[in-house]
């Protein structure tokens, strides 16, 4: 992935936009991940294992469920990811990967909720999404920063406050 600017006023575009990036989905656990089916897009939520520094996000899954099906034929995906104070929307492609030892590592609790039968259940699979483009939006800071941000927004007519940057391959 390479940083990219855009027109947009108040961004955060340069060498740094890429490990804002990354630091802000390791931050966010659960994002939704949407594929692009026969019948049209379908959005489910799915809790993230893992960021690599390229925007690789890794995902634990159950290999009979539809998404996993949709995505050995259309493996172009969206997600997105929210917080209290940032927001992330990334496209890219989705692989389902086979790799037991993978799966080992990156397990944890959340897995464990959808699939019981622990790392060594045959139906977990590994979902891998290579971000190929992203923008995000920071608004760091307390609630009542927050506040003034969009206090001020409202009495001069500027932009509000967030550290926005777009990131593409």
């Amino acid at each position: 992935m390479r940083d990219e600017p855009t027109a947009d006023a108040g961004q955060n575009v340069g060498s740094g936009s890429r490990d804002k990036l990354v630091q802000l989905m390791r931050e966010m656990r659960v994002g939704m991940l949407t594929t692009f089916g026969p019948d049209g897009p379908r959005s489910v939520p799915m809790a993230r294992q893992d960021v690599d520094p390229g925007a690789q996000l890794w995902f634990i899954t159950a290999r009979d469920t539809a998404h996993v099906r949709v995505l050995r034929a259309v493996p172009h995906v969206a997600v997105t990811f929210s917080s209290r104070d940032a927001r992330v929307a990334a496209t890219g492609r989705a692989f389902v990967i086979d790799d037991t030892d993978k799966v080992e590592q990156l397990w944890n609790s959340f897995a464990e909720a959808w699939l019981p039968g622990g790392p060594e259940d045959p139906n977990a699979t590994l979902l891998r999404v290579d971000v190929e483009q992203a923008e995000y939006w920071d608004t760091p800071g307390s609630k009542v920063a927050s506040l003034i941000s969009f206090a001020k927004t409202k009495m001069t007519g500027a932009t509000y406050d967030a550290d926005h940057g777009n990131v593409e391959p």
